[in-house]
């Protein structure tokens, strides 16, 4: 199991004290957005979209704004930007690789953001094809345990095309293939179970261990590029003990 996985959980439970929500809102809602803009505005008939729904609605985000920025990704309602996806590829302290997902109006705007997190904290660009090569798009399910066994899961999602359940301590994490995601997300529905998420993530075939100095100097960085306006997501290629995360704290 990646060490990003746990720290991701670790953040996922922090959620609701986050001094940042405002930008976690404004994430949730462009993803809303987009979705309704690429698969209409159905959730019932979009899975990505039901899905960004899920996720925004799990956070607090008011049902108003949500339901605004699906009529906007729909074309129900007029105010919609133009938004594309732009990925960049670049390297952390200690040698960590990070794949940094952008969903933006301003490619120029996200550009320079993205190199400025990068510079700032030890941290720099890379050409396009230098890291993306180490990660593979995934679909991951978390869902909390609940008194289910590692095996209660396997049996309910193994046919729908689940890979492996690995079990992050309070709740599991459900890897297959991205083109699987809903099939696997319905499973877990349909078998009765709560998930707190599902998401195409990008996962590291190979990952760099770090000490605790080298988790606070990726985890700054990490952090750096959250805070900006255009980044939706970050995946980065490092693997921290129990011991070492529960020492950052």
């Amino acid at each position: 199991m990646s060490g990003h996985s746990k720290w991701a959980t670790t953040k996922h439970k922090k959620a609701a004290l986050d001094a940042k929500r405002g930008k976690l809102f404004a994430r949730l809602i462009k993803n809303i957005e987009v979705a309704a803009r690429s698969g209409g505005g159905d959730p019932e008939a979009n899975p990505t979209l039901y899905d960004a729904i899920l996720k925004a609605n799990k956070n607090s985000v008011p049902k108003d704004n949500i339901e605004r920025a699906r009529r906007r990704g729909a074309g129900e309602e007029a105010g919609g930007a133009e938004w594309q996806t732009i990925m960049y590829e670049g390297y952390a302290p200690n040698g960590v690789a990070v794949l940094i997902e952008c969903l933006t109006d301003n490619k120029n705007r996200a550009a320079s953001e993205v190199r400025t997190a990068l510079t700032r904290h030890g941290g720099s660009l890379a050409d396009p094809g230098s890291v993306s090569y180490l990660f593979t798009r995934r679909g991951v399910v978390i869902m909390p345990k609940n008194g289910l066994s590692e095996d209660d899961v396997l049996m309910a999602v193994l046919d729908a095309g689940a890979e492996e359940v690995n079990d992050l301590g309070e709740s599991f994490e459900i890897i297959s293939e991205a083109t699987d995601l809903v099939a696997v997300r319905s499973a877990v529905q349909e078998a009765g179970y709560e998930y707190e998420s599902a998401d195409a993530n990008f996962l590291a075939s190979v990952n760099v261990p770090l000490d605790a100095e080298g988790a606070k100097k990726v985890f700054r960085l990490i952090d750096a590029l959250e805070d900006c306006d255009d980044v939706q997501n970050v995946f980065a290629n490092f693997d921290v003990s129990d011991e070492v995360l529960a020492e950052v704290g």
